[in-house]
């Protein structure tokens, strides 16, 4: 006979699960507001999760900052990210070094932006380094993409080489990122792959990418961006929806821009305008 489950029905936050999975986070903040109401025990976590994939920075940072002043620190990474959303800069870095501090060790990256964002990319880079030496994947390929966004393909090279590892999947995207750029089309190319079967973060937004510009194979970068969908990648919706925008198919890319608006993605919302024939730059 079955064994009637030990845990308690969630049926509000069930609902909101299938709502952000769908890419409608706007809906699923209602339904998850009601969800805590009702106390259901995984309701606070994925009502974060649906203020910060909606955009919904105030309502973030409202909902937050009483929890991370309790002592709950777990929050304090998303609501560093809030606050940065925001423009809060300073409470953001304080709270982002909580959440490091605290053994959250994925809010390095978010803090890692937020300095390069300020300038102080070398106190990134050195920050990322840390992390990336204490186990974290994302910081290690993270570091990987500084040294590329500041021209120095050396320095990206070596730490690609460095951190590559099967058990981090997204330092097998950096490695294949570099080996891109060095002309080493056919290795990249393996890595890419290889990394999509790892389950890398961004493997299929990345690969569908080194084929619409090494390999001119539009349909290959396609089928990647469809990929990046299915697997909710970082970013898929405005991948895709520009990837179509700038094929020409503009009634297609529009509901895909609309889901990146949604979740405050302002790039998203400037290729919209320009579908709309409007230019960003008027108020």
């Amino acid at each position: 006979m079955t064994q009637p489950s030990s845990l308690p029905p969630e049926p509000l936050c069930t609902q909101g699960v299938a709502l952000l999975d769908s890419g409608h986070a706007l809906d699923a903040v209602e339904v998850l507001r009601q969800a805590v109401a009702a106390g259901e025990p995984s309701a606070p976590d994925l009502l974060v999760r649906a203020y910060l994939d909606s955009g919904s920075w105030h309502a973030a940072v409202e909902w937050l900052t009483p929890l991370v002043q309790q002592g709950h620190v777990r929050f304090a990474g998303r609501l560093g990210v809030a606050l940065a959303e925001l423009g809060d800069r300073e409470r953001a870095e304080d709270t982002l070094r909580l959440a490091v501090e605290s053994g959250e060790l994925a809010a390095a990256n978010d803090l890692a932006i937020l300095l390069r964002d300020e300038g102080r990319l070398r106190e990134a880079v050195q920050l990322l380094i840390q992390v990336a030496e204490a186990g974290d994947g994302q910081a290690a390929a993270n570091v990987v993409e500084l040294h590329l966004e500041a021209g120095d393909l050396q320095s990206a090279i070596a730490a690609a080489e460095r951190y590559a590892d099967e058990n981090r999947p997204d330092t097998v995207v950096a490695l294949a990122d570099v080996r891109a750029l060095q002309g080493r089309t056919d290795e990249a190319e393996g890595f890419y792959r290889r990394a999509g079967e790892l389950g890398a973060l961004r493997a299929h937004t990345a690969y569908g990418q080194f084929l619409a510009v090494a390999r001119g194979d539009i349909e290959g970068a396609e089928r990647e961006f469809r990929e990046a969908e299915r697997h909710a990648e970082p970013g898929w919706a405005y991948t895709l929806g520009r990837f179509l925008l700038d094929e020409g198919r503009p009634e297609e890319a529009r509901p895909y821009l609309q889901v990146a608006v949604d979740s405050g993605d302002t790039a998203a919302l400037e290729a919209l305008i320009e579908l709309d024939g409007e230019d960003p730059a008027d108020d």
